[in-house]
């Protein structure tokens, strides 16, 4: 039986430097009803991403739509469907969706993705940013056997995955930046890479020539700033540059960093710098989720991830993120 009302949670506020609980509002609703063509899902799980942190700010630099003052926010969540009048769903089918931030979440029909409840073992492994990961290994740095990588960003959901899908291209030396020793100490332990430097230890360049004194075949970059200037400094002629995220961006308080190129090196080198995006490479997610499946059981692939319990804790949830207190995806049980 569905409950009447349910929680959302609402923008309260524009943030003007770290995210605080007040920008949030918990708020209580009536669960609405579908009529013809829509769907009515209880949401189990949702996630959080760093973008989200950039979709609270009033002009976003990202295509998407920003979160509006009093309304509630969104993001990827799955679910299950409670009704569908008129629809080719039924009530318990695995679906996913990007109407989280909230308990139930009513869709038209096109905006529900049916999921198969055996792909994954488990369902929040749905809200991996292993597409994400897995469009910038394999289309944007061109990840080749025998490469030297450098993947920034390694401890946040997407780099996470990144590192373990470099080695499963053959790649030969995986070099990640990340923000602590102790995050430094699980990827290597962990999660396969060869090397990691540290922001804050000094030089990231001079890390970076110490880790990879051969240079760099394909880097996966997914902060910008000091980092990236660092990795064109080490790459190899010919390598391969992914433009993936930009968090030194994203989680600044102006929003905005900027390095200097030289292009005369660039182009001596014959260096690419590719920017990419997943919207515009959604074929690939089937085909991840194909190998993620098949990688979590036979244990070639983990999906490193923190969870929180109670849609009361999503602000928590984003806000932790964004400090960089996890290794991996954040997600929130509902």
């Amino acid at each position: 039986m569905t409950q009447r009302t349910h929680r959302e949670v609402h923008l309260a506020g524009r943030p003007r430097g770290p995210l605080t609980e007040d920008l949030f509002e918990i708020v209580e609703v009536p669960v609405p009803e579908p009529g013809p063509g829509q769907v009515l899902v209880r949401n189990t799980v949702m996630g959080v991403a760093a973008v989200m942190r950039t979709l609270m700010e009033e002009a976003g630099v990202v295509p998407m739509p920003s979160y509006q003052i009093g309304e509630p926010l969104y993001g990827a969540a799955v679910g299950e469907v409670v009704a569908a009048p008129g629809t080719d769903f039924t009530p318990g089918d695995l679906v996913a969706h990007h109407s989280g931030w909230r308990e139930y979440a009513l869709l038209d029909a096109d905006r529900a993705h049916r999921l198969d409840p055996g792909l994954l073992p488990d369902p929040a492994a749905h809200l991996s940013q292993g597409p994400t990961a897995w469009m910038g290994v394999v289309r944007g740095a061109e990840v080749r056997p025998g490469d030297t990588v450098f993947i920034t960003g390694a401890a946040g959901g997407v780099g996470s995955l990144a590192g373990q899908i470099a080695r499963l291209r053959g790649a030969a030396r995986i070099i990640g930046s990340t923000g602590s020793p102790e995050k430094a100490d699980r990827l290597i332990k962990e999660f396969g890479y060869d090397a990691v430097v540290i922001r804050g230890a000094g030089p990231i360049e001079d890390q970076l020539r110490t880790a990879a004194p051969e240079g760099l075949d394909a880097v996966f970059d997914n902060v910008g700033g000091e980092q990236l200037r660092a990795a064109l400094a080490v790459a190899n002629r010919g390598a391969r540059v992914a433009l993936v995220g930009a968090l030194s961006a994203q989680l600044s308080p102006g929003g905005a960093t900027t390095i200097e190129l030289d292009t005369l090196s660039l182009l001596a080198r014959s260096i690419t710098l590719r920017g990419i995006a997943l919207y515009e490479h959604l074929d690939l997610i089937p085909e991840w989720n194909q190998r993620f499946g098949e990688g979590l059981r036979d244990g070639s692939l983990t999906f490193p991830h923190a969870r929180l319990r109670g849609i009361e804790q999503a602000p928590r949830a984003l806000r932790e993120l964004t400090e960089g207190r996890h290794l991996g995806a954040v997600v929130v049980e509902l």
